[in-house]
């Protein structure tokens, strides 16, 4: 069995989505300075890093992260590579990546994984166009994964893509880091912190190799 740690470090030097809070890690007691512990004092966004977007996001009413199916966030899943798209995932992008009829989790290797190695937010990431949403919806998907930070393009006219997904149920985990880990079937496990009525929540995610 082999481990995929497919999370982003959460660090101040991370990059956040424009219009997030930055990111703040504060020591508020040190061993060096003769603490008796080591304590530090944490304030960013709870679409941070590595983090799961529940139908609350975008939908008055939407199931918050505190109120997910945990049943949805472990399981089977399928990473597909789709790394050859330049702009927008499309539903025949999603149509030609073979992807089984009963899968429940989809995660999607696209060539936003090397933008980790690049400083500050990248806004020439790829995301879903609003058809490959509705083509997730139809395919009965339940859980959609993308490697950079968000699953809707920078710039967007509006939040169609998001809106398409959440209003279906589908969780959208964002800002995976799928870098070293190969297309094929895994087992996925992404938690995210109980945030009572939480928008959004930062997870550890990890893929589990047999």
């Amino acid at each position: 069995m082999k481990i995929h740690d497919i999370s982003v470090s959460i660090s101040a030097a991370m990059p956040v989505y424009p219009g997030d809070p930055a990111v703040s890690i504060e020591p508020v007691l040190q061993i060096a300075k003769g603490d008796d512990a080591n304590v530090s004092r944490l304030s960013f966004g709870n679409h941070t890093g590595t983090h799961l977007d529940p139908p609350a996001h975008f939908v008055p009413g939407g199931k918050s992260v505190d109120q997910l199916n945990l049943s949805t966030l472990f399981g089977p899943a399928r990473v597909v590579d789709l790394t050859r798209v330049q702009t927008a995932i499309t539903a025949d992008d999603l149509e030609r990546a073979r992807i089984p009829k009963r899968a429940v989790r989809v995660l999607c290797k696209t060539r936003n994984s090397e933008l980790w190695a690049r400083a500050g937010f990248q806004k020439d990431f790829v995301a879903f166009a609003w058809d490959a949403a509705q083509w997730i919806v139809d395919r009965g998907i339940r859980l959609i994964g993308i490697d950079y930070l968000s699953a809707e393009s920078f710039g967007a006219s509006e939040p169609k893509t998001h809106r398409v997904l959440l209003n279906a149920g589908v969780i959208v985990i964002e800002g995976i880091d799928l870098r070293n880990v190969a297309p094929g079937n895994y087992t996925l496990a992404c938690l995210p912190l109980k945030i009572k009525d939480g928008d959004g929540g930062p997870a550890r995610a990890i893929l589990i190799e047999e």
